[in-house]
């Protein structure tokens, strides 16, 4: 598989993928989904797909039953057709009469992924179709045009029937394409295209042949795009969620023990210890982490105020205040509770979930998945063979997997961000990340709430599609892996993942800027004064040259561009549409900030 830039019109580059239907990536299945890379086909790809379409050819010549080929479908597949013309007509009714989705319109990148994993699926030389036709399946892909295919109607076996009979009705000149950002009749916006505009509309499709419209709509590709694609944005989140966990861990002042590599040694999950490695490297440099405990103010509450005070008033200067204050908002305990102490462990997991989904795919990418299989090297007898590579169920656990594994991941996140704002919990910092000294403001208060909707909505998704099989085909086709519902729900979750990390990035932003505030001296008014204890213990910090780690100030000067430091009770949406936009939309920008310093994350 060769990948390189290409120049096409004018300035644009973008890059090539040749497919030899053996070697096709998760990463290049991404450059044809989102930068539009152009495709072409490997000459040697060809002759092998020449050679069995001739193999169906002459099977059909002598006379011999091929289910597929010259037999029913499904239930139907007892019924041999002697006439060839009706055989031939059958697959064409096979695609039209499967195109039968219902809902919102699959996103273009999903539908491209789908189109270039069933490219390089047939032109793997066991399939049986026409080249021409696998090439306009190419041509569609390079012009910019997308089948347009409603996104619910596959149960995953034989494979994704009805979607993938969408994305095949616009070789036949019927059903509807996305084209430069408008939904037209496919007869339309073939006639757009100068290659095709002065054919007879007629002839901008095909007539289908023999075993073609089987080989075009059995399939998983549906499955195995959504497959690639939410590892490609999972891969991100992941790595997001370390930088977050890592600027929690230093706005909490934690402890770095639970990070060390000896400590990972002695448990050698493959997830957890590149999770550990990361926290390793965003940690370096900080002295946050591990900062003594009695340097470390903490917020009393009115009522303590009240205590210290004989006159029962809120008169700050008190020297018991600013004594009590003083004496370490941080408990002297040795470890911190788990949402940070076992954050390798659990984002560890869920890159170990990724790691098996990542095998799956890679063996799914370059497989023949259709029905019946056709094997030109053999004897007649032998060269056609009817078996269940359509049937999604490797590809459906490997997403339920995920599915699964995407729950810890924003829960462990909410946690952390609930450990910042709760005043039991956050080691010295204000209750909810403000000032609030007279009690009117309730600063990240509620963005908790949001993470913590977020979150049980995931946990009531989570449920596996695969665990329900409902039979098809008149109980012909009485076992199937509902793969595509799952690959539908792991998409749509992991924006509210991202939502959840969105949420955690920017509150532990403000923790982080109120930490650094307040061992300058310069959050709590009463601690700016002249007092010789305040004097004192301002001394004491600027000679621990405390600071957050070169990475975790960079990040923080980054999300300023983004959502301003809360000083004050301000209108919360837009700066959580705006950070949640950043991690769903940009993540590679926060991901970027943080490599400049510590290399590529794992």
């Amino acid at each position: 598989m060769s990948q390189s830039d290409h120049t096409t019109t004018g300035s644009f580059r973008r890059p090539v993928i040749e497919l030899d239907g053996s070697s096709l990536t998760r990463q290049e299945v991404a450059l044809v989904a989102y930068e539009r890379a152009e495709v072409q086909i490997a000459q040697t790809a060809r002759a092998k797909v020449e050679r069995a379409r001739a193999c169906v050819e002459e099977a059909v010549d002598r006379g011999q039953v091929v289910y597929g080929v010259n037999t029913g479908f499904g239930s139907n597949a007892e019924i041999v057709l002697d006439d060839l013309k009706a055989a031939e007509r059958l697959q064409r009714n096979l695609i039209i009469t499967h195109a039968v989705c219902v809902g919102e319109p699959l996103d273009v990148p999903l539908v491209r992924a789908m189109m270039v994993i069933r490219v390089n699926t047939l032109i793997k030389g066991h399939s049986g179709l026409r080249y021409r036709v696998i090439e306009r399946f190419v041509d569609l892909l390079n012009w910019g045009l997308t089948p347009v295919i409603p996104s619910k109607g596959s149960v995953g076996a034989s494979g994704d029937l009805a979607p993938l009979s969408h994305m095949a009705l616009p070789l036949l000149g019927e059903g509807e394409l996305f084209y430069r950002g408008e939904r037209l009749p496919t007869k339309v916006a073939l006639g757009a295209l100068p290659q095709l505009s002065t054919l007879p509309v007629k002839e901008r499709g095909f007539e289908l042949s023999y075993k073609e419209g089987l080989a075009l709509n059995n399939g998983t590709a549906q499955m195995a795009a959504s497959l690639a694609l939410s590892l490609d944005r999972l891969e991100r989140l992941v790595k997001l969620a370390d930088i977050n966990a890592a600027m929690t861990i230093e706005s909490i002042c934690g402890r770095s023990s639970a990070f060390r590599e000896d400590v990972h040694a002695l448990r050698p999950h493959h997830g957890q210890q590149r999770s550990a490695s990361n926290l390793r490297a965003l940690l370096s440099g900080s002295t946050f982490v591990d900062a003594p405990f009695d340097v470390i103010p903490k917020r009393l509450g009115t009522w303590q105020v009240e205590r210290l005070n004989a006159q029962g008033t809120l008169a700050l200067q008190g020297e018991e205040v600013v004594s009590e204050r003083l004496q370490g908002g941080k408990p002297a305990r040795p470890q911190d509770s788990y949402s940070l102490r076992c954050t390798p462990q659990v984002h560890g997991a869920v890159r170990d979930a990724m790691r098996y989904a990542e095998q799956v795919l890679t063996v799914e990418l370059n497989s023949v998945t259709d029905n019946p299989l056709v094997f030109p090297e053999l004897e007649s007898a032998e060269q056609f063979a009817s078996a269940g590579h359509f049937h999604g169920m490797p590809v459906a656990l490997a997403l339920s997997q995920l599915k699964t594994a995407l729950v810890p991941l924003a829960a462990i996140s909410e946690r952390r961000l609930n450990k910042l704002v709760d005043p039991a919990t956050s080691d010295g910092l204000p209750a909810f990340l403000i000032g609030n000294l007279d009690g009117s403001e309730s600063g990240y208060m509620i963005v908790q709430y949001t993470a913590a909707a977020l979150v049980n909505d995931l946990a009531t998704r989570a449920h596996p599609s695969t665990a329900y099989s409902i039979p098809t085909s008149a109980n012909s086709e009485d076992h199937v892996s509902m793969g595509a519902n799952e690959a539908r729900h792991v998409l749509d979750m992991l924006q509210d993942v991202g939502r959840v990390l969105g949420l955690e990035l920017m509150v532990s932003a403000q923790a982080l800027e109120v930490r650094q505030r307040i061992f300058e001296g310069s959050f709590w008014p009463e601690l700016t004064g002249e007092h010789q204890l305040v004097v004192a213990k301002r001394a004491q910090v600027k000679a621990l040259g405390l600071r957050p780690s070169r990475v975790s100030q960079a990040l923080l000067n980054e999300l300023r561009e983004v959502v301003a430091y809360m000083g004050e009770d301000r209108a919360l949406a837009e700066d959580v549409e705006r950070v949640t936009r950043l991690v769903n939309d940009q993540s590679e920008r926060i991901i970027g900030v943080a490599e400049r310093y510590v290399g590529p994350l794992q």
